[in-house]
């Protein structure tokens, strides 16, 4: 889908469908949407006095123009009540209206930037949003089944004012930018185990980096069975000798010596089968998506790379499969990871943390000053937070504030959970120096715990991101598969790491 800047009056678009907007509650419709209003001889404000348009959010009423306009059709989207206006909710509006416009088959779509005028919003940031919320919204996973649906061929931004058109234009270009990263994530999640494993992957990666340009941006590197041993990767490599499949340690790097290196660290379990410590059955097939976190740090660096900001960032991806098998790793089990501390196995389905333990001890050694690692990592974390909202903890608490707000403003929701030394207690064991789970009780935690036990003096965050990974319900610009839930949080909070 092409997105174009078009500098004129809505009323002058000419297409299939021209989008304007409405708040809740708004009886007299102003600025564009009046414009049009008025173009349809006040179509727009009876259909408000007959109640068929209230402007509630993700609301979309199609009007037919009938030659008034130049467009064949008008589309009224709600953007909710004004006191609760944000970007997410500019996402959601332009999410809503897209997928409408698909429905009616629309070819040729122009739309007014939600949010730039009544709404307050700077141009730039609320177009960022708008493109962002269109491309999530009509993003397919096309691999094995083609989609029937229509397909948006010409995607236009118009704006009147002449003044606010270099911002929109920027705005527009970010939020191609990360739009498509996510969707690379998603398709990476979406892709089905049998097709993905840690050498697949491995392949998948090297080629979309050639693909999109970015070979002489990214420095990639990645380390085999062989390698991993000769390092002292014991905790990582007592997941992967179940599957026949081969580990791969796959580290990319954005180079900017003068820069704090910041690493991303993102769990990358191609498939869990839960190992000996067998998952159920039921839903056992969504483990596919137990690498979202190796997708969603990918996606990122695919943003970082493209948007060129000024950062040194190198992001691990440490690709394994747990599976059981006559050489699968055992409870009871004693394993060395690469800082030398000895980890008690007491289930084999705590495996994600075990590549994260020895992927964190590889960023300290690369001299990482900034640590983040997301992960599918508890059942625990879905239980407290559903399918809306992440956890996350870390050593920092200004670094801890900092993904806080700027969650606010992704709409990837993130919430802390403490790591009181209390906790601790529950991780300790009679024959290592700690247990790779704690049990049920506090589960997220006591993760947590066990990460920061491998992080000696990095600032550190972790972000537990089960539940995040997968929907089975289609909501807003969410469709049915693959989230790629953090790719934007990181971008934006990589970009703010420049002002500590």
């Amino acid at each position: 889908m092409k997105i174009k800047i078009i500098n004129q009056s809505i009323t002058e678009f000419d297409g299939d469908i021209a989008i304007v907007n409405l708040f809740e509650g708004v009886k007299t419709p102003g600025s564009a949407t009046g414009a049009v209003d008025k173009a349809l001889e006040g179509m727009i404000s009876k259909l408000i006095r007959d109640g068929e348009i209230t402007g509630k959010l993700e609301e979309t009423v199609i009007i037919h123009t009938f030659d008034r306009l130049k467009a064949d059709r008008v589309m009224v989207v709600g953007l909710g009540k004004s006191d609760n206006f944000g970007l997410e909710e500019i996402r959601k509006a332009a999410a809503a209206a897209a997928k409408q416009a698909r429905k009616t088959r629309a070819k040729r779509v122009g739309t007014i930037v939600h949010g730039a005028g009544i709404g307050g919003i700077e141009p730039g940031v609320a177009a960022q949003s708008l493109v962002e919320g269109t491309l999530l919204a009509l993003y397919e996973f096309q691999e094995y089944k083609k989609s029937e649906k229509a397909e948006i061929k010409e995607f236009s931004i118009v704006e009147i004012d002449k003044a606010k058109l270099k911002g929109v234009q920027r705005g527009s270009e970010l939020g191609e930018i990360l739009a498509q990263s996510q969707n690379v994530a998603r398709d990476l999640i979406n892709e089905p185990a049998n097709n993905l494993t840690p050498t697949m992957l491995e392949q998948r990666i090297k080629k979309i980096i050639k693909e999109t340009g970015l070979e002489e941006r990214i420095e990639y590197e990645c380390l085999d069975r062989k390698e991993l041993k000769k390092l002292g990767m014991g905790a990582l490599l007592s997941v992967a000798q179940g599957s026949v499949n081969e580990p791969r340690f796959i580290v990319l790097k954005l180079k900017n010596p003068g820069k704090p290196l910041i690493s991303l660290i993102g769990k990358t379990v191609t498939f869990d089968s839960g190992g000996l410590s067998l998952k159920p059955a039921a839903n056992m097939g969504l483990m596919k998506g137990d690498m979202a976190g190796g997708a969603v740090v990918f996606g990122t660096l695919l943003a970082l790379a493209r948007a060129k900001p000024n950062v040194n960032v190198m992001v691990i991806i440490p690709a394994v499969e747990n599976l059981p098998s006559g050489t699968a790793s055992r409870p009871g089990d004693v394993v060395k990871a690469m800082n030398g501390k000895t980890i008690e196995i007491i289930s084999t389905d705590a495996e994600g943390r075990m590549t994260l333990a020895d992927a964190i001890c590889y960023a300290e050694k690369e001299n990482a000053e900034i640590i983040v690692d997301i992960a599918t990592l508890t059942g625990g974390c879905v239980v407290a937070f559903g399918d809306i909202t992440g956890a996350v903890m870390g050593n920092d608490l200004q670094f801890i504030d900092r993904i806080l707000e700027v969650s606010k403003s992704t709409g990837e929701r993130l919430w802390q959970m403490p790591l009181f030394d209390e906790y601790k207690e529950q991780m300790k064991s009679d024959v290592a120096d700690l247990k790779n789970s704690g049990g049920r009780k506090a589960s997220p935690i006591t993760a947590g715990i066990f990460l920061q036990s491998f992080v000696n003096k990095s600032k550190w965050l972790h972000l537990d991101v089960a539940g995040k990974e997968i929907t089975e319900k289609e909501n807003s610009y969410k469709p049915k598969g693959g989230i790629g839930f953090g790719v934007r949080t990181l971008f934006e909070f990589v970009g703010r790491c420049l002002t500590f």
